[in-house]
């Protein structure tokens, strides 16, 4: 119970940049983490055991490719560009990080039955925080050293908007997971109602993608919802005659409403317009650009490399958005376009890979929510870095251990027993 406690502090709170230990080089999900890997490791050296599972066995190969890849970017960045130190310092300890959170999670016994637990933690401590961060925001309360506004847009804890909306963009599917698949109506109460604080907070943000995002996931999560019902094989009810009578219904009533929209907005490209953050005028044009720009750069940059990579860290012209900083590199803001600029082709392919993977595992348990969760993961992927933030790959290996069977065989589960033993 305190390790999952521990788990779910350092995926709940890893956004909260602005949070520090005084006279201490890390933050809180650095040091929960931390204690929640050598709670793990005591385990084992205590007489506990690990089980190979399929998860474990993906997660392994994901992260060994992963290391090969981004070693021998190094060794072509430090050949051909200058490298600062500092920056692949700073991604290769967040890498060890996630590898050891990641393996140690899926190589748990009766690790699905732990990550539940702790995605139940993540919620309650997400919803706690962000009650908090709420009242900071409306002047309800004070904390010094926190500005919770970045201009008219809500940061909390965060160090920026688009930090803060990453994660309630995965905290929502994650929520709904757990109250589509609780037997506990209380429980599942609480889990449908956090997903309309998490809404409020994201939307707080500003952030384009996690208005489009959260709109095609509830879209997707709602048609497979209805997929799954209508395909259970289950006695059909009156509701659910009621329920299929009014979709049937519905269909032609929104094509007799359709001109009617479209008249109103003008047409469909002035609706999309209208979700973005700058409402389609001089800031979204200028957001766009920015983003081409940078994405051009970056694929140059792999291009340039011979599709190895430069290793760790941003490797983008900063000049592109800060002409005084010319000297310093700039990331992509494109998680597959960054891994592409650090580990070249074998990298975005290892990380298709793995995300196909979660994606394809959540898809044949018929696990709606965490379909859903992954997909936020895929769509959330291309206008931002999202790579090392501990909430998705949190997400990843509960929808791998979810997804799979439980261990691979009785006889690596015993050979890996007496390896470490």
């Amino acid at each position: 119970m305190i390790r999952d406690a521990l788990l779910a502090g350092g995926v709940a709170m890893a956004y909260a940049a602005q949070l520090s230990i005084p006279g201490m080089p890390f933050g809180y999900t650095e040091l929960l983490l931390s204690l929640w890997i050598m709670l793990s490791l005591g385990r084992v050296l205590l007489g506990g055991h690990l089980e190979v599972t399929p998860a474990l066995y993906r997660l392994a190969i994901f992260w060994v490719i992963i290391a090969f890849a981004m070693g021998v970017g190094l060794i072509v960045g430090m050949m051909t560009s200058v490298v600062y130190l500092a920056a692949p310092v700073h991604d290769i300890t967040a890498y060890l990080l996630l590898v050891c959170v990641t393996c140690l999670s899926a190589a748990e016994p009766d690790a699905e039955l732990h990550l539940r637990r702790a995605a139940w933690w993540v919620i309650v401590i997400a919803n706690a925080c962000f009650v908090f961060q709420l009242a900071l925001g409306w002047g309800v309360i004070h904390q010094p050293g926190v500005d919770p506004w970045f201009w008219d847009r809500f940061t909390g804890w965060s160090e920026n908007p688009n930090q803060l909306a990453l994660y309630c963009a995965l905290f929502g599917p994650l929520a709904l997971y757990l109250a589509t698949t609780t037997r506990n109506p209380w429980a599942r109460l609480f889990g449908f109602s956090s997903v309309g604080l998490i809404f409020l907070v994201g939307k707080l943000t500003k952030s384009d993608t996690f208005l489009l995002t959260s709109i095609l996931t509830l879209l997707i999560f709602v048609g497979l919802r209805i997929r799954t019902w209508f395909t259970s094989g289950d006695r059909v009810t009156v509701f659910r005659q009621v329920t299929l009578l009014l979709m049937v219904g519905f269909l032609p009533l929104a094509m007799s409403m359709a001109p009617y929209v479209v008249k109103e907005f003008g047409n469909v490209e002035d609706i999309a317009k209208g979700l973005s953050r700058g409402g389609g005028g001089e800031e979204t044009t200028e957001t766009a650009e920015l983003r081409f720009a940078l994405w051009t750069n970056a694929l140059h940059k792999g291009l340039g490399s011979a599709s190895l990579g430069l290793g760790p860290g941003p490797h983008v012209d900063r000049s592109i958005v800060y002409r005084q900083f010319e000297d310093l590199p700039f990331e992509a803001h494109n998680t597959y376009l960054d891994t592409y600029t650090q580990g070249g082709l074998i990298a975005v392919l290892a990380l298709l890979w793995i995300l196909g993977s979660a994606t394809l595992a959540a898809w044949r348990a018929k696990l709606d929510a965490l379909l859903a969760l992954m997909l936020s993961i895929l769509f959330y992927g291309f206008p931002h870095l999202i790579i090392r933030h501990p909430i998705v790959w949190f997400a990843v290996t509960l929808c791998l251990v979810a997804g799979t069977p439980q261990a691979v065989s009785a006889t690596y589960n015993k050979k890996l027993s007496s390896k470490l033993g």
